[in-house]
């Protein structure tokens, strides 16, 4: 199909005969039902997306009929799918009905499809699909218009219920939770963790299946996200603010703007310093809260299956400890801000993206190490010790530290290395470490051969 055939969203009118349209789909609703007033006892079914053509253009498509058709209309495309549109209904758009709950939109009108009278296809012309796949990255609003996270927490509860754009990265998507309303109506909740240079954790809930299923696409610590339109909101049992995807909500995966590569940048850069695996909060869980013991194959295992972080137990032999090599490869400064790593000379942050670079610059000095461990079914590579916990294990601090002779500090590295530990550890899946998984150590210690033997019988038993 030549791309000359289609219409314009800009141009669309109700006094149009069999429009064509092409589009890229930006958004898409869950199918719902109500009861048919016309044949009592049966529901009538619909669904919506969003689709768009320009950078500037884009319009609401409302679907309507049996379950068979909407339900199949529904699962025949997705977000980001280029899809053409053949002789749907032009219509004024309704503010104070339908279109109340759809995203807002530059057009006047909005498109209505019906089995009988309509068609959507995916598009199949090359040349069109070249056209609209770019757009899938360009907001829907002024790409200046955002709130950072920090300027979210900053205003509080001033911002209760109001409707927003935010700019920010994706730190962790959450596990889908089912749940049945009173009514006996099923639903999902997803929660997935957004960061910023000013914010290292902040809450946006997704109800909707259709934007849980985009949101699982994403891939964690690499991914930019705008949201436009987003209802911001005081979480009462959190105690502070949160985010929530609604019905009017368009998400940009990785915008084409200044403004998101500039974050893209930052959040690859923070990513690969480990700092955001370091960010031990109070309400992660406390070291005698931890219970459950594994192995390092079920460590990898579980990491595989959860795509959050969990917390375990493992008695494993610390098979790399580096006490003995050069102190500025074992203690290390790191800005009080970003926990990018400082220059030597302690002067500024190294992150070009810091969010106090133009502050006073304040740095902390600890333990940074990197850990293996081993056991009979593997090995964790790169877990990062780190003060105060490395101060706790080595029994020690910084100062004592850089006061020891080479071969006391060698003396120190083979108290723990190729001996069984008792080690509390928080796991991180990732893609870019030997082993599969990223972790960091909670708290170190020489492990009771006594509680080894019980632990190790039970798991020898476990499936």
């Amino acid at each position: 199909m030549a791309a000359h055939t289609y219409i314009s969203i800009s141009e669309l009118h109700p006094n149009f005969s069999h429009p064509k349209v092409a589009g890229i789909v930006i958004c898409k609703s869950d199918v719902r039902s109500f009861p048919d007033r016309k044949n009592i006892g049966t529901d009538r079914f619909t669904c919506g997306f969003t689709v768009k053509d320009s950078p500037d253009f884009f319009i609401n498509v409302t679907a309507w009929g049996n379950d068979g058709y909407v339900n199949g209309l529904s699962n025949s495309f997705s977000v980001g799918d280029c899809v053409t549109i053949e002789n749907p209904l032009v219509s004024n758009k309704d503010p104070e009905k339908g279109d109340k709950f759809c995203p807002t939109t530059p057009s006047l009108y909005r498109l209505l499809v019906t089995e009988a009278h309509s068609q959507v296809l995916l598009c199949a012309d090359v040349d069109t699909i070249d056209r609209l796949l770019p757009l899938i990255h360009m907001p829907v609003k002024d790409s200046r218009d955002f709130y950072s996270l920090g300027d979210i927490v900053a205003n509080g509860q001033k911002l209760d219920g109001m409707v927003i754009n935010v700019l920010a990265a994706v730190k962790s998507i959450g596990e889908p939770k089912q749940f049945t309303t009173s009514d006996r109506r099923k639903g999902q909740r997803l929660e997935v963790k957004l960061f910023d240079d000013s914010v290292s954790s902040f809450p946006l809930i997704c109800w909707d299946r259709e934007a849980i299923q985009l949101v699982q696409t994403l891939i964690p610590k690499e991914t930019v996200l705008f949201i436009a339109d987003t209802k911001i909101s005081f979480d009462s049992f959190r105690n502070g603010m949160a985010a929530t995807v609604n019905s009017k909500t368009i998400i940009t995966v990785n915008p084409d703007t200044r403004e998101g590569s500039l974050l893209f940048s930052y959040a690859k850069e923070v990513s690969e310093s480990g700092a955001l695996d370091q960010d031990e909060k109070p309400e992660d869980v406390t070291v005698d809260s931890i219970t459950d013991v594994y192995t390092v194959s079920q460590l990898k295992e579980k990491a595989q299956d959860n795509p959050e972080a969990f917390f375990g137990i493992t008695y494993s032999f610390i098979s790399k400890l580096d006490l003995d090599s050069s102190v500025s490869k074992v203690i290390k400064n790191r800005c009080s801000r970003c926990r990018f790593q400082a220059t030597e000379d302690m002067q500024s942050c190294t992150n070009q993206f810091c969010p106090g670079r133009d502050q006073v610059f304040s740095a902390t000095t600890g333990f940074d190490l990197l850990v293996d461990f081993t056991d009979h079914t593997g090995t964790v590579h790169a877990c990062n010790l780190r003060s105060p916990v490395a101060e706790n294990t080595l029994g020690c601090t910084t100062e004592e530290f850089t006061s020891l002779t080479d071969d006391q500090r060698t003396a120190m590295k083979w108290k723990f290395l190729l001996e069984r530990c008792k080690i509390y550890v928080k796991i991180f899946p990732s893609t870019k470490t030997k082993s599969g998984i990223r972790g960091v150590i909670l708290d170190c210690s020489l492990a009771d051969p006594g509680e080894v033997k019980q632990h190790m019988s039970a798991l020898l038993q476990r499936p």
